[in-house]
């Protein structure tokens, strides 16, 4: 008996261990908000993690956020919209999606999207080479 305790002490840790872990894990609190990488103005959440940007894609500038508990289906979380609208931006409403919203701010565009685990922050880059050649005719 007594040279099976520590195997049982041992197998009761990893069990408490392994509970410790799973109920550790936590939902986003969407409570605090930073500026996204392409465009500070946009609110992100503080918990999302920049995992990919592209600034060579000629049509957009890019930045992939992860976050596990988003799901496409569900969309943009509402405290997460709220947050938007509180920085000021308007949604347009162009299309109807859940996983995918336009917002607009001071002749800024960006686009939402949602899915499985992770968002996209997206801007149209413009032509400013052509827009100051129409200015300044």
């Amino acid at each position: 008996m007594k040279r099976n305790r520590p195997l049982w002490i041992v197998f009761i840790l990893c069990i408490v261990g392994v509970m410790l872990v799973g109920c550790g894990t936590k939902e986003p609190a969407w409570d605090t908000f930073e500026g996204a990488l392409n465009e500070k103005g946009f609110p992100v959440p503080k918990e999302a993690n920049s995992t990919d940007r592209t600034t060579s894609n000629v049509a957009m500038d890019y930045v992939r956020y992860s976050m596990p508990d988003l799901k496409e289906k569900e969309g943009v979380p509402e405290p997460y919209r709220k947050a938007i609208e509180a920085w000021g931006w308007e949604e347009q409403k162009e299309e109807d999606s859940t996983n995918s919203r336009v917002y607009q701010k001071d002749g800024v565009i960006v686009h939402l999207t949602v899915h499985n685990g992770y968002f996209i922050v997206m801007i149209p880059k413009e032509k400013k080479a052509s827009i100051k050649g129409l200015k300044t005719k």
